[in-house]
């Protein structure tokens, strides 16, 4: 089970981080991310990291975001600094087992099994 909190709202050149509670499996064992939903768009990868650590990130958020995992406290994290109202958003938690060799670097979301509900996140200018 995911379960994200930390959104909230914020001005344009804020921060904030997002929080991404696992139960049920360690997060370190399964490929981890991040991605988002604008209303009427698909949804789109933000940032991901693997098992091993390496992560990737959309070009949108490169430099300004950062994810990164605590898996002794089964959390996944996502920093985003100088943010903009372009990144208002419902924001994702999603997991998926490494399947196969470079899965972990996919910003897909049809290539991830499991999801949190989602936590807001709204940008104002």
């Amino acid at each position: 089970q995911l379960v994200e909190s930390g959104g909230g709202s914020v001005q344009a050149g804020g921060s904030l981080r997002l929080s991404c509670g696992a139960s049920g499996f360690i997060p370190s064992r399964y490929c981890m991310g991040w991605f988002r939903q604008f209303p009427g768009k698909q949804r789109e990868g933000v940032a991901v990291i693997a098992n091993d650590g390496s992560t990737n990130y959309a070009a949108s958020v490169k430099g300004r975001f950062s994810i990164s995992q605590d898996s002794s406290m089964h959390t996944l994290y996502l920093h985003m600094n100088n943010l903009k109202p372009e990144d208002s958003a419902m924001y994702y938690c999603a997991a998926t087992t490494p399947r196969y060799r470079g899965l972990c670097r996919s910003l897909i979301p049809q290539n991830y099994e499991y999801w949190g509900p989602g936590t807001q996140v709204t940008v104002s200018s």
